[in-house]
């Protein structure tokens, strides 16, 4: 069905000195501040933008935040920020056309205009501080993730091997977070691979050595090969749209579906009876996808929401950890949040390609969504990695160091040079509070 955009406002503008920041829908969509003569970001592989993009058919060349944008008009004036009037229903699309001197803006839905002092970074954190309305924020633990080492061939005797290492080497490590592979198939939560015998085990041994066992699910996606899909698939939403990955499709999982509503509290409740209290949920982008759902009354966003909710109240007092999830809904709801793509081992993302990992990206929307550290959640800018195989390791050291509410190592410690390891130590020694970043 078309969209229709109602016009907000014409503002006049320095052409060349005009800044418009852009925000993405989820953690890892492209996330910054535009020249007006920039063009901005866009993925054009059809797999990427199904996975980045709230409206992946109808996002356009032109500036487009996704329930955000905001304009500084390079003139001396103030900051004008335009955000979702209701997070927990919808979140509109804000567009920004430029002509000449003056920026057009429109959106199709509910918005509400605020304007502010004190340059583009100020002015958003003045407007997260009023818009969040949420209480005091908890302290992000310090993790160690097999994610960036092993990736999905992590093994239970892999994560022996780190927590022997972390006791060695006397790291600061709270949190031991066993990340993607340990699962049969992606949907298949509680039926292992062949690469773990017990998580019940593996949590007690990381229990017993006086740290926290952490976990990582993907909660709202079904892959083509899962168990769960083939035996309920009357629980997926809007067909294979959730993208490709794994060398399979994947399908959202319909959070107003009653019995995947109960399956997500028996998934959740049972990993946090075998010991687990730090849950990183990902991909959480899939609830929130179109489509027809169980119950049509509710939007995206709020059968997002009731999914994310369902869970929060099957982990109780556990630290939830978001990630690939749509930013402004998850407000109120994690406790901490990824707030850009991946880092990786290259610098520059394949194929130009501004959602996938890479240094560039993760560091490009850490700086760019500074402003929601303390005021939304804790920001994770991912984890440290710092072996040397890690191009410009020391650029993202910094930036870490700079940006990470949230620290985290994901390097195989045994493995690090001298560098990596005082690194890692001093990156995990030095956590933040959980408040705005200065400056």
């Amino acid at each position: 069905m078309p969209r229709t955009f109602t016009e907000l406002a014409e503002v006049p503008v320095d052409p060349d000195r005009a800044l418009l920041h852009e925000e993405g829908w989820q953690s890892w969509t492209p996330t910054t501040a535009y020249r007006l003569q920039d063009r901005p970001w866009r993925s054009a592989a059809p797999q990427f933008r199904a996975m980045n993009y709230q409206d992946p058919a109808g996002l356009p060349d032109g500036f487009s935040g996704a329930g955000l944008l905001a304009l500084d008009p390079g003139d001396g004036g103030a900051v004008r920020v335009w955000a979702a009037a209701d997070r927990t229903v919808a979140v509109p699309e804000i567009r920004a056309a430029v002509h000449g001197d003056r920026v057009v803006v429109s959106a199709d839905g509910p918005v509400l205009e605020t304007t502010h002092a004190g340059g583009l970074q100020g002015a958003l954190g003045e407007w997260a501080g009023r818009y969040a309305g949420i209480g005091p924020i908890r302290p992000a633990p310090r993790i160690w993730c097999s994610w960036y080492h092993y990736f999905t061939q992590v093994t239970e005797a892999d994560m022996i091997e780190n927590l022997d290492a972390m006791d060695r080497l006397e790291l600061p490590v709270e949190v031991v977070q066993l990340d993607d592979g340990y699962q049969s198939e992606i949907g298949d939560w509680l039926t292992l691979s062949d690469r773990f015998d017990s998580l019940a085990d593996l949590a007690a041994r990381i229990r017993d050595r006086g740290r926290r066992a952490g976990i990582w699910v993907a909660p709202f996606l079904l892959g083509a090969r899962s168990a769960t899909l083939r035996e309920h698939p009357d629980w997926a939403v809007g067909g294979a749209s959730a993208g490709h990955n794994w060398d399979q499709d994947l399908y959202g999982v319909d959070a107003t579906h009653p019995a995947a509503l109960a399956w997500l509290t028996e998934v959740f409740s049972t990993l946090r009876g075998l010991g687990f209290d730090f849950f990183k949920i990902d991909f959480v982008y899939g609830a929130a996808l179109p489509g027809a759902r169980h119950d049509p009354g509710l939007t995206p966003v709020q059968a997002y929401r009731q999914g994310v909710s369902a869970i929060r109240a099957a982990v109780g007092d556990a630290y939830v950890l978001g990630c690939g999830a749509p930013i402004l809904p998850s407000i109120g709801l994690v406790d901490g949040m990824r707030i850009g793509a991946d880092i990786a081992l290259h610098y520059e993302p394949e194929r130009g390609d501004m959602t996938q990992p890479s240094q560039r990206t993760a560091t490009m929307n850490g700086v760019a969504r500074a402003y929601q550290q303390g005021r939304f959640w804790v920001n994770d800018p991912d984890c440290l990695v710092a072996r040397p195989e890690v191009e410009r390791r020391e650029d993202w050291a910094e930036h870490v160091a700079r940006y990470g509410g949230l620290r985290g190592s994901s390097d195989r410690l045994a493995a690090l040079d001298d560098w990596g390891l005082e690194t890692t130590r001093r990156t995990l020694a030095t956590v933040p509070p959980p408040v705005p970043f200065p400056g």
